[in-house]
């Protein structure tokens, strides 16, 4: 299996960066007259990466026949929505090798600016695209609607349809899994209804993504959604890739859903990250820029958000739970317990995790955020559910849940009556997802080491579970550090699915793992949704909106179970807070 070095990442950026442009002004549109194809501009346009100075724009132009000559694309960038005070303007090359994908990286740009633009070619015009820079200086506040976890047949996209109603984001923070690489066949993830909601794959496509024109077409796919069109055309995303872009379950060197007979894994990951690069809104990797997919976005004086690759670059293979249980039943706790605290195990790497400890040490933002994809907060469950899990033995999940929970809270109110053996149940604990920083808890440890040695004010971003979640952070000594505040899914099933939860179910769960877990401060198990995240002087503040079905096309806000969390800055705060109703 062909192992990825640094200079990997960077061919990968190389070849999918598409027909990248840097524009620094106004100039002349020229196009060939000799081009007799028509041309469609059908996935709508895209910003991200906004800088202080600048932003990348995107769009793709789809020719009326497959040429491997160029397409010549105009670009026009404004101050109004009606066009009339052009900025910058210019010529790109649409080109079948980068699948006929443009970016422009526009800079000269004023910051905490609004600016409009568009697309053009010789017989067609694009919708018109808004993006916004980043503020410079002092800032009042800081707005990110945060999302995760978009499963095309799982549902509609109403999540993304909602945030573009918004006319108060500076952007949209997606952490990840963008794409799937699963069909949409019968008996695949997250495919029971694909067929009765209209949301299968077409036949070209209807695979598991494997090769280049696989992921290229699944983009094309996804990119074709007009909710998600909407919403890229409102506002700026700030990108990171998680494990689907690739292959479920993803580590540097290999992936759960990747086999012997398909083929190489390395190759396979660099022709998914290629097409990552050419349709996504992203800068590409130039040999010399030290960042790669991690790199830093500075909200003024108030926020500096850190998007970290928790998958592709530094992980290790995940541990295992059935490693480690004996033939009668018994978990080798020593060995389990050495093993996911070894400080010879990596999730960031040596080279992105030197580069936050930099990046936060430099930093004199009020706010440390870290977008990233996975749960930091601990998640210790007791033993005898993390069996049952294991084992896929769900039917008695809930009654033991229920008991669980019940004798934890006899615990908290000092009952003396509790047997060594039910202290035994509820004491008898280990991390429920190694997949999540409790698989890697040495590199936590050092990330909140750094934070509390600082003394900053810390809030990680997490995906990745399609459940809400809020924890409190804190080191292996219990010393409070920060908070986490982690976003629902776009459309993929969550636990309530995983763990079989009927729906009178899902209430009891959600308080008994809320019990049980001591960290955890609130969990939705069973709602898709977004995450708005406001920061400000005061507080930085998380507001969780659920939308009622992603099912049919008309949907509503749940109000009845958005819920919100802040967390205060300065030491001794640094801790979730009910936000007052």
């Amino acid at each position: 299996m062909t192992k990825l070095t640094r200079r990997d990442f960077l061919k990968a950026s190389a070849m999918g960066m598409g027909a990248v442009v840097v524009s620094t002004g106004l100039a002349g549109c020229v196009f060939d007259s000799d081009d007799n194809r028509s041309t469609e501009f059908t996935h709508g346009v895209a910003s991200g990466d906004p800088l202080a100075d600048g932003v990348v724009l995107w769009t793709r132009v789809v020719p009326s026949k497959e040429f491997e000559r160029a397409v010549s694309v105009a670009w026009e960038v404004a101050t109004d929505s009606g066009f009339e005070n052009l900025i910058h303007s210019g010529t790109a090359e649409a080109r079948n090798a980068h699948d006929f994908t443009v970016k422009v990286d526009v800079r000269g740009l004023a910051s905490g600016q609004t600016y409009y633009y568009r697309f053009r070619t010789s017989d067609s015009q694009s919708s018109a695209g808004k993006t916004r820079t980043l503020p410079e200086g002092g800032v009042d506040s800081v707005r990110l609607a945060v999302v995760s976890c978009a499963n095309y047949p799982a549902g509609y996209f109403n999540v993304y349809r909602e945030i573009s109603k918004r006319e108060d984001l500076d952007a949209v923070v997606h952490l990840g899994d963008y794409i799937y690489e699963y069909s949409s066949e019968a008996g695949s993830y997250a495919a029971a209804d694909a067929a009765a909601l209209g949301r299968t794959f077409p036949a070209d496509n209807d695979v598991e993504l494997i090769t280049l024109k696989d992921y290229r077409r699944r983009y094309d796919i996804y990119r074709s959604d007009a909710d998600l069109q909407a919403l890229h055309e409102k506002v700026p995303f700030i990108v990171v890739w998680d494990d689907h872009e690739v292959a479920n379950d993803a580590w540097q060197n290999g992936a759960e859903n990747h086999n012997a007979d398909e083929g190489d894994y390395g190759t396979r990951k660099l022709e998914a990250l290629q097409a990552y690069f050419e349709w996504m809104p992203i800068r590409p990797v130039f040999e010399g820029n030290d960042e790669a997919i991690f790199r830093t976005f500075r909200f003024g004086d108030l926020v500096d958000l850190h998007m970290l690759d928790t998958r592709h670059m530094g992980r290790d293979e995940p541990l295992d739970y059935l490693d480690y249980f004996s033939s009668d039943g018994s978990l080798n706790q020593a060995q389990f317990i050495a093993d996911v605290g070894s400080q010879s195990r990596t999730l960031l790497g040596a080279e992105q995790l030197l580069w936050l400890q930099s990046s936060m040490g430099y930093s004199t933002a009020k706010w440390q955020v870290l977008g990233q994809q996975i749960l930091m907060g601990r998640m210790n469950l007791p033993a005898e559910l993390l069996v049952a899990i294991a084992t896929e033995n769900f039917a008695g999940l809930p009654q033991a849940l229920g008991e669980l929970a019940q004798l934890k809270g006899r615990k908290l109110a000092g009952d003396p009556t509790l047997t060594a053996a039910e202290l035994a149940r509820i004491e008898t604990a280990a991390p429920y997802n190694l997949d999540a920083w409790d698989g890697y808890q040495y590199e936590r440890e050092v990330v909140l080491g750094t934070a509390k040695q600082l003394n900053k004010n810390l809030v990680v971003l997490a995906g990745d579970t399609h459940n809400a979640w809020a924890n409190n952070l804190k080191d292996f000594n219990g010393d409070q550090i920060g908070v986490e505040f982690a976003t629902s899914s776009v459309s993929s099933p969550g636990l309530e699915e995983y763990l079989q939860l009927q729906a009178d179910q899902v209430a009891g769960a959600e308080q008994g793992i809320s019990l049980l877990a001591d960290d955890l401060d609130y969990l939705n198990l069973n709602q898709r949704g977004y995450m708005m995240v406001t920061f400000t002087a005061d507080e930085a503040r998380a507001d969780w909106c659920f939308v009622d079905t992603i099912k049919a096309r008309d949907y509503a806000i749940d109000a009845t179970r958005s819920t919100s969390r802040r967390v205060r800055p300065g030491m001794g705060n640094r801790r979730l807070e009910s936000v007052p109703s």
